[in-house]
């Protein structure tokens, strides 16, 4: 029995319900995807998931790959092999690919809700099979050079793997002070030298190649490879060498080479490699030669658009896995029976009841519920403003409001969900199930294990938040958060829900005005800076608190915008989805009551904000 419980009701209620996608769907750049088409791959990729792609959930967890140093490799388990090859067969990996490469257009918003599937039940699949989502990076990047352009077809046609390599032992999330660096050859080429960390899927024996993507410093050229983030330019480095006409492999082996696989909380399927370039006493001694992306000295920006993909994977996968724990919780309360109902608790002879009757553990699933439906809204409507981008870029224009919006968005995808997801499943799925939930008869106590990390991948909840005000509201003047604050207000003011949502518009309103103010509270305190630079404190003391109160604040909102879509439903004939819908208006209610009253007191925390824990002695911690 598959470990993994879809919510493909849910799925389809936001993208043609709630978010209308099929509007768009059909027509133009989506022509050969129409609303029917798109149900059926989601319902194929659904069976996929839950079939094939979760057989080896368990299996790849407690047989995890083994490194082995005297050939640098670690294989994984043939359970897993097999799952991959049944998501490898299917050609859905394929979806939101360009089609010059070999994809198929389709939508984000429909790319991103097929890809919770896949990561809710056996996350480590996508994470292998990014050599073609890399490829199209390779290929948008390529800048006209001809070499790059073929590059990108060869991964998407020979399914290679492909990594994002980043991470340095010393320098760890301070990427600009890598000390990795690329010396020119005479016929083009570059030699790669340096180690690197924390690298997914950069071994395996699931495909015949890996073209690893790689950040370094350019050496010996003047005028390049300057300190920072600036100086570093983005190479491409197979594991074997190849034809770059054919693609066929020459045999040669190249000298980038994995020197240890990490052992770890969770997802221990997935390797996670330290690889190094270039040294004579690793492998053969090869030199790792590779090529400059698109000739341009312009790393850290192409590698940026690996790395917005890679924390909304991260995100989704954390909101697919608290999905799919919710709903194993559920049918483990359904099922359980305990103790008697509270009225009769002081009668020894009531009957036992499931513990759905007793009232904490609906509190509970409820929360679960709320929270899971509340940022699969999230995902898929940040993914809409994706759609929007590549909506105009097909006509040949530039959306840059949706443009700023998906920017500001991505922080509250991959930090916000990351948190909650990690969270809610310790403390809530897995207690549902009492001490069982610790045992690994269950698979909750592996699914909190699998996600721990996703509040660590791709920038810690730390750094999200920084990002998200420095850079997604600062620099960009507040003009993205604007929006999203108008439209909010729009639906504040409406007669949305005919008066069934009046209390919970009342404590949005209250919710966003508290959000706001802590954002101008931040910005006060990054002005007075300039007169006493350590105010610049006040403002990091309260980045994740500004991150996790504007989740809330529009998490709430979208599941309130799909409670007023369910209560049109059910003023009409809701016929079999009654239950359904009148879930979706509980969930809403729920999660406003509990969530939003808690914004005034992050305000009034942040209010409170001095500089005494940083002035307090470190002996003193």
């Amino acid at each position: 029995m598959s470990h993994y419980k879809s919510n493909l009701r849910d799925i389809e209620f936001n993208l043609f319900e709630l978010f209308n996608v099929q509007d768009y769907l059909g027509t133009g750049l989506y022509e050969e995807m129409d609303a029917d088409t798109a149900r059926e791959v989601l319902s194929e990729i659904e069976r996929i998931a839950r079939e094939d792609l979760a057989a080896s959930y368990v299996d790849a967890d407690r047989n995890p790959p083994v490194f082995d140093p005297a050939t640098n490799t670690a294989p994984v388990p043939a359970s897993f092999k097999k799952s991959y090859d049944a998501w490898m067969e299917s050609g859905f990996w394929g979806l939101g690919l360009p089609e010059e490469i070999g994809g198929t257009t389709a939508p984000p918003s429909l790319v991103w809700s097929t890809g919770e599937m896949v990561l809710g039940a056996q996350a480590p699949i996508w994470m292998y099979c990014t050599g073609p989502s890399m490829g199209s990076v390779v290929f948008k990047n390529a800048n006209g050079v001809e070499r790059d352009v073929r590059i990108a077809e060869i991964m998407v046609e020979r399914m290679w793997g492909a990594t994002m390599v980043l991470t340095e032992p010393d320098a760890g999330s301070d990427v600009g002070a890598g000390k990795t660096f690329a010396t020119p050859n005479e016929d083009g080429s570059w030699n790669i030298t340096g180690v690197k960390r924390f690298i997914t899927s950069a071994e395996s024996d699931l495909q015949e190649n890996i073209m690893h993507l790689v950040l370094a410093r350019p050496k010996g050229v003047e005028g390049i490879g300057g300190p920072g983030t600036k100086g570093l330019s983005l190479f491409l480095v197979p594991k074997f060498h190849f034809d770059h006409q054919s693609g066929e492999l020459t045999g040669a082996r190249n000298g980038v080479y994995v020197t240890n696989v990490e052992h770890k909380m969770g997802i221990k399927v997935s390797n996670t490699c330290e690889l190094t370039f270039g040294d004579s006493q690793v492998g053969g001694g090869e030199a790792a030669q590779g090529w400059l992306l698109g000739e341009v000295h312009d790393g850290i920006r192409q590698m940026f658009d690996v790395i917005e993909n890679a924390r909304m994977m991260v995100g989704t996968k954390a909101i697919a896995t608290l999905s799919t724990g919710y709903l194993n919780a559920l049918d483990y309360a359904k099922e359980r029976v305990q103790g008697a109902d509270l009225t009769q608790s002081g009668d020894k002879a009531a009957p036992r009841v499931t513990i759905t009757h007793h009232p904490d553990v609906r509190r509970s699933l409820m929360t679960q519920k709320s929270f899971a439906e509340a940022m699969r809204s999230l995902v898929i409507y940040t993914s809409t403003w994706q759609d929007k981008i590549q909506i105009a870029k097909a006509a040949g224009e530039r959306d840059e409001l949706a443009e700023a919006v998906n920017d500001l968005l991505l922080p509250i995808v991959k930090g916000y969900g990351s948190e909650r997801s990690w969270v809610l499943l310790g403390t809530e799925s897995l207690q549902t199930f009492g001490g069982s939930g610790f045992l690994q008869e269950y698979p909750i106590e592996q699914y909190v294990r699998d996600a721990k990390i996703d509040t660590l991948y791709e920038g810690t909840t730390a750094i999200q938040g920084q990002d998200f005000f420095f850079r997604k509201i600062v620099k960009d003047q507040g003009k993205a958060l604007g929006q999203i604050a108008t439209e909010i207000k729009s639906f504040i003011e409406s007669e949305a829900g005919n008066g069934r949502l009046k209390t919970e518009r009342e404590l949005l309103a209250t919710a966003l005005a508290d959000a706001e103010a802590l954002v101008g509270l931040m910005i006060n305190d990054l002005m007075s800076a300039q007169d006493d630079i350590r105010n610049i404190y006040k403002v990091g003391l309260n980045t994740s608190r500004v991150l996790m109160a504007l989740g809330d604040v529009v998490c709430s909102w979208l599941l309130l915008r799909g409670a007023e879509v369910a209560l049109g439903k059910l003023a009409g004939d809701a016929g079999a989805d009654k239950a359904y819908y009148e879930g979706k208006v509980a969930a809403a209610q729920w999660f406003a009551q509990l969530n939003l009253p808690r914004l005034s007191a992050e305000l009034r925390i942040a209010e409170g904000t001095n500089l005494a824990i940083m002035d307090l002695d470190e002996a003193s911690f």
